[in-house]
């Protein structure tokens, strides 16, 4: 049983004047955030109109109600009769305003947002120059840059649909996207510099068989292959295009999300989702136009377009750093930035922690941090705090099917490190014990309807994923996610990992077939199981992997990570490292013949 410390943090009547929350619960006539909550959850037409209201949604036709809920919980249309942009919804605030702060080449630059539209009119330009029509699917591998943030919205823009393409991926992972959504052109870049190291980026999209590349330059003096097309070349002119209007529940965008077997799961958004993502930012991060929101972030994971939409539906502005987070010079960008919202995952923390590399800067400028993507350690947490004198963090914890959270913190309410203070807005959770049962401890299940929860999969049944075998309490069937938690007194809320073979690796979801599929072919191995266990203390995830030997074969845990790790750097991605091999003589199953893999982990903590 986790113990509930003292709040390390507990908002002044500063923070409660400025927050957005206190604003929307006013205005809707209640006295509290947890009135606020119940409200909306009881009442979702009036609450999310009253986000859309906040957040200025464009629509090209105005939705003719807010809900139409049909004969089961899966059967819900939000907006019908609605037809939207949500790229456009990114532009209303003045052009002269800062959409980007960017450091590359060793300075900092500023985009505004201006000019950040005339950068995408050119994209959708020289996209409907080659003939994209709505609803085809162009893809993105690349880092965070000015560029791929431009690449994205202008795809949106003319109706295409982007596949995010994380830019760690090896060559196979890539493939494997490419084939699942069967897409023949990438925007990528010839090379990506990451801590003193050059890193193959066009040469990894050549490799995976991408039919058509579109490569920004950055003066890697890579050569192009006949047909492909430079950044430059493939821009247009930025001659005003209107935004295609498009249904809501159209496809914009393409995310992946490690299943529990086979490929990952392919996760359409659409043009709702991001609605989901900026009321978060809005509400949790409460973002305001004005600040200036750093999260070392990737397209490929779910925080890329998230952040996009989080900070311009918002009016804020986004900071990129071209560089790895866990170097020096990032803290000399968060300060000299002036960033006054930081996101991380919590594996960051450790790391500066352990170089004490971030205590030369001056962060206080940080109104607020947030952090996602894996459990945290709360001394981790705690430090975090310090480096900008006591500033509270947001845990935020959620996933690409949710298009945001469903358990947050927000500026309203005391912080505890490594807890969280509430479900989201708009949605309520419900934890189930072993039998079924409500209880404090145990599965959580999502309580539906919410703009943001994916309907559909492109390679997966759905409904076989988020609701068969899924209880029915009080009326509503719940809906699956995955995460073990905790109830605490006061209402907070503690992780305690992954029911499922899922992991989430330096805030990167796998699973554990697809890290056993890629060390298969280590010699000596007859059969492993991938795990990921809890350091004591708590905090991110280690990486664990039982290895069966094959008859005759003598046990070589040191080459077997070594060869391991070979493979999983080769053919999946260099950033899962592995924390341990262990040798064992066979590998715990069901009945059924499955492997026991939360057994395993037991074990292995014990």
């Amino acid at each position: 049983m986790t113990t509930l410390s003292d709040p390390l943090w507990t908002p002044n009547w500063a923070a409660i004047g400025h927050a957005n929350l206190t604003a929307a619960i006013r205005d809707v006539g209640l006295d509290s955030y947890e009135a606020f909550h119940e409200w909306s959850v009881q009442d979702r037409d009036g609450f999310w109109g009253v986000v859309l209201e906040r957040l200025h949604i464009d629509f090209t036709k105005w939705p003719e109600r807010m809900l139409e809920q049909g004969a089961t919980v899966e059967d819900v249309r939000w907006l019908p009769g609605a037809e939207l942009n949500i790229a456009a919804s990114c532009f209303h605030t003045e052009p002269t305003a800062p959409a980007i702060v960017a450091r590359f080449g060793g300075a900092i630059h500023e985009v505004s947002y201006g000019a950040l539209r005339q950068l995408v009119l050119r994209v959708a330009n020289g996209l409907l120059a080659g003939g994209c029509e709505p609803g085809d699917r162009v893809a993105i591998a690349m880092p965070m840059t000015v560029e791929a943030v431009a690449a994205y919205l202008g795809i949106v823009w003319v109706g295409g649909v982007v596949v995010s393409i994380a830019d760690s991926f090896a060559p196979d992972e890539i493939a494997t996207r490419l084939r699942i959504t069967d897409t023949d052109t990438v925007i990528t870049q010839d090379r990506t510099l990451r801590a003193g190291q050059e890193l193959p980026m066009y040469k990894k999209v050549v490799a995976a068989g991408a039919a058509h590349a579109i490569v920004v330059e950055t003066g890697g003096g890579v050569a192009l292959r006949d047909g492909d097309t430079t950044w430059e070349d493939f821009l247009g002119d930025d001659r005003d295009v209107t935004p295609q209007p498009r249904d809501p529940d159209d496809a914009m965008n393409i995310l992946f999300s490690s299943g529990t077997t086979g490929d990952p799961k392919a996760i359409p958004w659409t043009h709702l989702t991001p609605i989901k993502s900026a009321m978060d930012g809005h509400f949790h991060q409460d973002i305001h136009p004005g600040d200036i929101v750093a999260w070392p972030t990737n397209l490929g994971w779910m925080m890329g377009p998230w952040l996009i939409y989080a900070t311009f539906i918002n009016r804020a502005t986004m900071a990129l750093f071209d560089d790895a987070p866990t170097e020096p010079e990032f803290g000399e960008f968060v300060q000299e930035a002036g960033v006054t919202i930081l996101g991380l995952v919590p594996s960051l923390v450790a790391a500066w922690k352990t170089g004490r590399i971030m205590e030369l800067y001056d962060w206080s400028a940080i109104r607020l941090f947030s952090s996602t993507g894996e459990a945290s350690n709360p001394t981790d947490m705690e430090y975090l705090m310090g480096l900008a004198g006591n500033k509270p963090i947001i845990e935020y914890i959620g996933g690409t099917e949710i298009g945001g959270g469903f358990l947050a913190g927000t500026v309203l309410q005391p912080a505890i490190p490594s807890l969280f203070t509430t479900p989201t807005l708009g949605l309520d959770v419900i934890l189930l014990d072993d039998d079924g049962r409500r209880s404090d401890v145990g599965e959580v299940f999502i309580v539906p309807p919410s703009i943001g929860l994916s309907t559909r999969l492109l390679n997966r049944d759905h409904h076989e994923v988020y609701f068969e075998g899924v209880p029915v309490v009080s009326g509503v069937q719940l809906r699956r996610h995955g995460d073990h938690m905790e109830r605490l007194e006061g209402g907070y809320y503690h992780a305690l990992g992954r029911v499922d073979d899922a992991m989430n690796l330096g805030g990167i979801k796998v699973s554990s077939t697809e890290i056993e599929r890629v060390v298969l072919p280590v010699a000596g191995v007859a059969e492993s199981a991938a795990v990921a266990v809890a350091p004591p203390g708590g905090g991110p995830s280690h990486l664990v992997i039982f290895a069966v030997p094959e008859p005759g074969s003598e046990l070589q845990q040191p080459q077997w990570r070594a060869a391991m790790q070979e493979e999983i750097r080769e053919h999946l991605n260099p950033l899962f490292k592995i924390h341990g091999v262990v040798a064992v003589e066979s590998l715990p199953r069901t009945a059924s013949g499955k492997v026991k893999r939360r057994d395993l982990r037991d074990e292995y903590s014990g």
